[in-house]
């Protein structure tokens, strides 16, 4: 059995059946010339049933039994069901897009089997538009968002004349990345190496020992800069904020990236910036529809990614908080206050060691450590209303095994206390925005993505800023 880190066995300790902890992507391929859409399904379907030696990271599961075990160590599989792990669905007619959504908001909520290893792959045909979709689920203790794109990424290319495209869990991508990484890095010897690795214990005892100065700039941080959102400040309570059921809904769409690039050079703004300026003229008017909009501005919470180029995959992220200034009904005035809050957020973050950082969005996310609590959500204060995500991938067209990839959405997870997740994927000169929502308490979700453009017209609109 291999060892389960904290930042692993987390998400399946805080997993309930209310709060399943999958991330998923919706990826639509537009198919090659003379390719029918039954075709590239097929194609994709037995060239994943094809791909039988399968990486360490997709054989695995918690150990058994799941409850006790499965916290602390991993198990491999040696056999995988393929029939299992893959499907092939047809939609009902007429195949339009919002029943591809609605089958991915019914399977976004079903738990993934702990007793095989975490992840689904679904080959979904029979869109009148002619395309093929992908939706993949993968468990949160296996992948992050930045790991999640990274392996989609290595099944596509640039060239569409490829045809050696395969599955994300083919040990063979494992192979094709450890040669690039071979070729890019002459070989150590032992000495550097062994330097290497006491220089790393090193470092890493000097981040420990600075946790406590760490903190204290963060304090200091919180005290003396209005804009700062430090950990541990109370968001207002709406309707994004109370006990959900498993029940999901999920509504995607795509803007062009160089239209968000555009107004975010107008505006001296950087495109996460942008998005989260989207993201609180959307809830603005979201909330005020429903009569829940508070007079103090929302706060989100942001994950940074901490992976480096050629680390390791899985699981390596922090928290920070932002002031989304909901509370500001000017557009111009709203941006100004949310670049100020997002640039002390940022100032903190790179004042700090990876370490550190690390501490900084336990402190964050302390909140989520107990909403399975009975009880917890709706007597205890909160830290943040939601996620808002931003995972960068390459501007350049992609392919798979020839057929054009059209859209990348991803779908994330919401959680008792947070009903809504947004996260945003910019891959092949699209901003890809996908909405997970709690069903029951989030009603008509979809209008967000009204919203959503009502609010990066308003920013278009504005004067080019000073």
């Amino acid at each position: 059995m291999q060892y389960m880190p904290v930042t692993e066995s987390m998400f399946l300790i805080a997993e309930t059946r209310d709060q399943p902890m999958h991330v998923g992507g919706l990826q639509l391929f537009i198919p090659r010339e003379g390719q029918t859409p039954e075709e590239l399904a097929d194609d994709v379907s037995q060239r994943f049933h094809a791909a039988t030696e399968v990486s360490p990271m997709f054989r695995r599961r918690p150990a058994t039994p799941a409850q006790v075990a499965g916290y602390t160590a991993w198990t491999e599989d040696d056999e995988i069901d393929f029939d299992y792990h893959i499907r092939q669905i047809i939609l009902p007619r007429p195949g339009e897009v919002k029943d591809l959504l609605r089958y991915v908001s019914q399977n976004h909520g079903a738990l993934l089997d702990r007793r095989r290893p975490m992840w689904e792959a679904h080959i979904i045909e029979g869109l009148q538009d002619g395309r093929v979709a992908l939706y993949t689920k993968v468990h949160h203790s296996v992948v992050d968002g930045v790991t999640a794109l990274r392996l989609l990424q290595r099944t596509l290319s640039t060239d569409p004349d490829d045809r050696s495209a395969t599955a994300f869990w083919d040990m063979e991508l494992v192979r094709r990345r450890r040669k690039r990484k071979a070729a890019e890095k002459p070989e150590k010897s032992l000495l550097s190496t062994i330097t290497d690795a006491a220089g790393s214990v090193v470092d890493a005892a000097g981040q420990v020992a600075g946790i406590g100065p760490a903190a204290a700039k963060i304090a200091a941080a919180g005290l003396l800069d209005k804009n700062y959102v430090a950990p541990l400040q109370m968001a207002p309570t709406t309707m994004l904020n109370q006990s959900i059921g498993s029940a999901r809904r999920f509504a995607a769409q795509d803007w062009p990236i160089e239209r968000l690039r555009a107004a975010g050079r107008a505006q001296k703004m950087t495109v996460n910036d942008v998005i989260v300026a989207m993201c609180a003229g959307a809830l603005r008017s979201y909330l005020a529809e429903h009569d829940d909009l508070p007079e103090e501005s929302l706060i989100a919470a942001m994950p940074v990614s901490l992976h480096a180029d050629g680390d390791a995959d899985g699981n390596a992220v922090t928290l920070i908080s932002v002031r989304m200034a909901t509370d500001i009904a000017d557009p111009g005035e709203r941006v100004a206050a949310i670049k100020a809050s997002t640039a002390s957020a940022k100032k903190v973050v790179r004042k700090l060691k990876p370490l550190q950082a690390l501490t900084l969005g336990a402190a964050m996310g302390w909140p989520l450590a107990f909403a399975t609590v009975p009880g917890f959500v709706q007597y205890s204060p909160r830290g943040f209303n939601l996620m808002i995500s931003n995972v960068p991938g390459p501007d350049e067209d992609l392919y798979w095994n020839g057929a054009k990839l059209d859209g990348c959405y991803p779908v994330s997870i919401p959680m008792e206390g947070l009903a809504m997740n947004i996260t945003v994927t910019t891959v092949a000169g699209k901003a890809g925005f996908g909405i997970i929502g709690a069903r029951a308490q989030l009603p008509s979700l979809q209008k967000i993505l009204t919203h959503l453009e009502t609010a990066l017209t308003e920013l278009e609109a504005l004067p080019p800023a000073e």
